[in-house]
Order: C-alpha cells, then structure tokens, then sequence
C-alpha cells in the first residue's frame, strides 16, 4: 500500500511540474494574437494533424524544429504560443523548451489544444 501511495504522489508532483513550467493563454487570446498576428504559434501535432488543420497561422514544430532560430523572431520577449492535441497532451513542452533555450522569456501554453480549439469552433487552415 505504501507503493502505490508513493508512486501516486510522484505521479502527481511530476504533473504538477510540467503543469506550471509555462503559463497558459486561453484560445480567445490565442485567437486575438493569430488575428493580430502578434505572436508565433507553434503546433506540436504530428504532420497529419497540423495539415488536417491548426490555429491560423501557426507553425508547425515539424517543420520548423531543425531551424528554429529561423522562425523566430530577434526580440526574445515576443510572445511564442505552443500547443498540441489537448489538456493531457505534453507535445508542446519540445517546442516550449527548445525556445526558452534559446533566449525566450515570453512563451505561453495552450492547453486546450487544437481539440480544444475545435470543440469551440473557431477557425482553422490546413497545412501544407
């Protein structure tokens, strides 16, 4: 009994971790920033989804990964979004990690994801 106690508290603080590495943004703001075009997206999806359909403008981390300094700006406090498939998905944190590595200061977690962003009906564009 004194396992599984345990395994379940390690389960908990490691989840509790991850859930507070980066802030959240909501997918209202999210939206405003795609319409403005005041932040770069990322989605963490696999290719399949992120051509399926991603939040208008984004990136895919795919794509971007192997040249990343390329699709980011200069400005290291510009607001960089990352997001993959749900509130349980941690896909994004590879893409949220990998900017912060390199000099980022203002990167934000969509937890909704893209199901998420589909359940609330807002507008995608598929991919390439």
């Amino acid at each position: 009994m004194k396992k599984i106690f345990a395994l379940l508290a390690a389960t908990l603080l490691t989840a509790t971790v991850y859930a507070g590495e980066f802030a959240d943004i909501s997918t209202a703001d999210v939206l405003s920033a795609a319409n403005a075009k005041s932040a770069v997206i990322i989605d963490a999806n696999s290719p399949d989804s992120y051509k399926a359909g991603h939040v208008p403008g984004a990136l895919s981390w795919t794509a971007i990964q192997k040249n990343l300094v390329a699709s980011l700006p200069a400005d290291k406090n510009a607001l960089i979004i990352a997001y993959c498939g749900n509130p349980h998905c941690p896909a994004y944190l590879r893409a949220a990690k990998a900017a912060q590595k390199l000099g980022y200061t203002n990167i934000k977690h969509m937890p909704a994801g893209i199901d998420g962003w589909n359940e609330s009906k807002l507008p995608t564009e598929a991919g390439k």
